[in-house]
């Protein structure tokens, strides 16, 4: 049953154009943690329905999405470590 995969991934794509738009509009800044973890959540949603009906290219590009996202918030993580001690 592919349909619930349908709807996970436009969930996912939701997610990151809604994300996406708040930080074109200054609702949310592109590099702090709350637009990183909805860019995340978004393409993690999209490459689950993807999981379905295969794509590569759009694979690859919803895990590039996730990894600049990961490591975005990794960056703050690792900040906060080194400004706490």
């Amino acid at each position: 049953m592919k349909h619930w995969a349908d709807a996970v991934g436009l969930v996912g794509v939701a997610i990151m154009l809604g994300a996406y738009a708040a930080a074109q509009l200054r609702v949310l800044d592109a590099v702090k943690a709350p637009s990183l973890v909805l860019n995340l959540l978004g393409a993690s949603l999209v490459m689950v329905s993807l999981t379905q009906a295969f794509n590569l290219p759009a694979f690859v590009m919803e895990a590039a999405w996730a990894a600049v996202a990961a490591l975005g918030l990794l960056r703050i993580l690792l900040f906060r470590a080194k400004a706490a001690s």
